[in-house]
């Protein structure tokens, strides 16, 4: 079983690490949220999230998408090559289901995987 983990290393923490990712990014967007992504030089991929008080009012609300981005990305990362990729949530994100948000995030890392695996 691989080690799953979301430590220090997978985040991006600087906003440096996050300006490089908007400068050229790839994007992939659904109704509700959008992932930009770009090629890093390492060998794992990290996540930056921006989830906005426009996607909803109320912290708990925010924190719950949060949570869920974060554990998917986390049982994912094994499959995603070295990127940097930050998702930003638009209205409309918290209306989703539980069940709803997870079935959008494992679409979302498949077509990032498809992408970068192909180009």
């Amino acid at each position: 079983m691989a080690y799953q983990s979301f430590g220090r290393e997978l985040r991006l923490l600087t906003p440096m690490h996050f300006k490089q990712v908007f400068n050229q990014p790839t994007r992939i967007g659904t109704p509700q949220l959008t992932f930009l992504a770009v090629a890093n030089q390492l060998s794992h991929p990290r996540l930056g999230l921006a989830i906005s008080k426009k996607s909803d009012k109320r912290a708990v609300a925010r924190n719950r998408i949060k949570r869920h981005i974060r554990e998917s990305f986390r049982l994912n990362q094994q499959q995603l090559p070295g990127l940097d990729i930050v998702v930003i949530s638009k209205p409309g994100v918290s209306q989703l289901s539980d069940a709803d948000l997870n079935k959008m995030l494992e679409k979302s890392w498949r077509r990032l995987l498809r992408r970068f695996t192909i180009s």
